[in-house]
């Protein structure tokens, strides 16, 4: 049975966890080489296509959970855990509170976001004091939404859209918020502060992405002439 590099990483990760916390044994790295780990590129949506699949949610509280995370660029945990409170008005952003690695970050509130939220707000039965998207069947409770309802919210309008097919989930809508921001000329700095970051490097990863940096080099090929009639003369 073979396993792809990632899954080995992994699996060796986890060996070396044993063989120095539980066994007090050394681990060498040079005995246990780890293979090359492979990096693909995150599939995106266009902005017609995330159009689409917002308009096709089964339900206003789907809809709402799949506006926010494409307007925040937030990961799934965080936009589950979003406050009442996280929602800031007055200064127009979004607090979103220990991100991964423990990390606090603000990012833009879209008057299009909020107009949305203060629609979804009016139609609840009973106001939340305070997660902004409450869990159960009504939405009336004292915990948050589950991780897993935004991965349904996310199934559902792909399907309901066409886009079934694309592999989307929470993090696509993140993914497209990155791009989306690249294409419309933000700069990377700004991209890697808005989703919490710690490296540049993994921003970068849009650049790959972006259809305005792509189309912004020409190909080789177009900087040559061919003749007219193209291909090889044959002889009679």
């Amino acid at each position: 049975m073979k396993f792809s590099p990632n899954t080995v990483i992994l699996r060796l990760a986890s060996l070396r966890f044993f063989y120095i916390h539980v066994l007090k044994c050394n681990w060498s790295i040079a005995e246990t080489p780890y293979p090359k780990k492979v990096r693909h590129l995150p599939g995106v949506l266009s902005q017609e296509e995330v159009g689409r699949l917002i308009d096709a949610a089964d339900t206003p509280f789907h809809r709402i959970l799949l506006m926010t995370m494409y307007a925040t660029g937030a990961r799934r945990a965080e936009a589950a855990h979003l406050k009442v409170s996280d929602i800031d008005s007055k200064r127009m952003v979004v607090h979103i509170r220990e991100g991964k690695g423990g990390r606090d970050r603000d990012v833009m509130l879209s008057p299009k976001l909020l107009e949305e939220l203060r629609a979804y707000w009016r139609g609840l039965r009973r106001k939340p004091k305070e997660w902004l998207f409450p869990g159960n069947r009504w939405h009336m409770s004292s915990h948050p939404v589950t991780t897993k309802v935004l991965w349904s919210a996310c199934q559902i309008a792909a399907e309901r859209a066409g886009l079934q097919n694309r592999n989307i989930h929470p993090h696509t809508l993140r993914h497209c918020f990155a791009t989306h921001l690249l294409e419309a000329g933000a700069d990377l700095r700004t991209i890697q502060i808005l989703l919490g970051h710690r490296d540049l490097e993994v921003t970068t990863v849009y650049l790959h992405l972006s259809q305005r940096h792509l189309s912004a080099t020409a190909s080789p090929l177009d900087a040559l002439t061919f003749s007219s009639q193209g291909g090889h003369k044959h002889s009679s």
